[in-house]
């Protein structure tokens, strides 16, 4: 399989490979390593409730900014709230964003006000 040749950083996701996101349920955070382990974009958040998570912060850092990793991530995060079954409050602006332009009903159906 063949990858096109990458434009970022050493280590960076190349162009056109997927961007492989991670779940760490104990440390409650999404994250994509951009750079071996050193450089890494995250999503955080918390339970709020028995069946209700806080999906509060997204951060990506400025050099690898504007490539979609903040999309695969809100992705994953959303996705995980819709497999778990569970209800959630968007604390985190981008993921706001990111339902608003993916107004998926599975989406709709588990957002707290």
């Amino acid at each position: 399989m063949a990858h096109a040749a990458g434009a970022g950083p050493p280590g960076a996701p190349e162009q056109g490979s997927p961007i492989r996101v991670e779940h760490d349920r104990r440390r409650r955070q999404f994250t994509v390593r951009l750079n071996g382990c050193h450089d890494r974009a995250v999503l955080l958040y918390e339970y709020v409730g028995k069946r209700i998570v806080d999906l509060q912060h997204t951060e990506v850092p400025d050099a690898y900014r504007g490539r979609g990793i903040a999309k695969h991530l809100a992705k994953a995060a959303l996705d995980f709230v819709v497999e778990e079954d569970l209800k959630a409050h968007l604390t985190c602006w981008y993921i706001q964003k990111y339902v608003k332009e993916n107004p998926l009903p599975q989406y709709l159906e588990r957002l707290q006000p």
